[in-house]
């Protein structure tokens, strides 16, 4: 996918709050051996790493425009590669961490599990990802690229959101070993200052799949039709949109 790193972080402090609760089930060890999955911009990779004590830390992500972006640091390294070329090598974790980007990942029946392959023993992992089968502009933009004239476009392809339900994370964790499970849903309430806020702030996500496969005139008219449908769903300014994230966390 192509990344905007400037729309991303128009709205980073709201993309960051899940990520306190998120490490606040880490148990923090010296000397850990950690990995962040889909790092982006490395901001959080470092707050991770000043978290934790004397950390070995290596933020992976596959988008050169967000490691661009990559703050002035000397605890953290990065790498340009994706997760799933990553989890393909036999390195092992103390740590595996992943705040909003398994989501962009298919077959997570699989993935998990080949993540959690990749954990030491008594090493921990630590995810965070919206829910996006809950979240009502996720649901907006998967039943518009259906209809015409975009699912011509698109050829009748289409992006399901991979991400599963609490129950099944749950089995996948205890099933792969997984202790002191940690498997909630929590709203991250996001409010609307303008009336276009709950469109820029998906349009530096989930258009990105569909962007790519696209021409220029008919992307800007999906997104023109994105972002009606979001202000009729929205009408009102301010308007609460209530943002859904997936919280998991277990040790092995």
């Amino acid at each position: 996918m192509t990344w905007d790193p400037t729309k991303y972080n128009q709205f980073k402090e709201d993309r960051f709050k899940p990520f306190a609760d998120l490490t606040s089930h880490i148990i923090d060890k010296p000397n850990l051996k950690v990995i962040d999955l889909g790092c982006g911009t490395g901001e959080l990779t470092q707050k991770l790493a000043q978290k934790l004590t004397n950390p070995i830390v290596v933020g992976i992500d596959n988008s050169a425009e967000m490691l661009a972006k990559v703050p002035d640091q000397t605890q953290v390294t990065f790498q340009e590669i994706s997760i799933t070329d990553q989890l393909e090598k036999d390195t092992k974790w103390d740590l595996v961490f992943s705040n909003a980007a398994l989501q962009w990942i298919d077959h997570h029946e699989a993935l998990f599990p080949k993540i959690i392959s990749r954990i030491n023993s008594g090493g921990q992992l630590a995810v965070q990802m919206p829910q996006q089968n809950e979240n009502i502009l996720n649901k907006i933009l998967f039943n518009l690229v259906q209809e015409q004239p975009f699912a011509s476009y698109l050829k009748n392809w289409t992006r399901p959101s991979p991400v599963l339900n609490l129950d099944q994370y749950a089995k996948i964790l205890f099933e792969n070993g997984g202790k002191d499970l940690v498997v909630y849903e929590k709203v991250y309430p996001i409010i609307s200052e303008n009336q276009n806020d709950f469109f820029d702030f998906i349009s530096g996500s989930a258009l990105t799949v569909y962007q790519e496969r696209l021409s220029e005139l008919e992307f800007h008219e999906l997104t023109a039709e994105f972002q009606k449908r979001i202000n009729a769903y929205f009408p009102a300014v301010p308007s609460i949109y209530a943002f859904r994230r997936l919280i998991l966390y277990a040790s092995f």
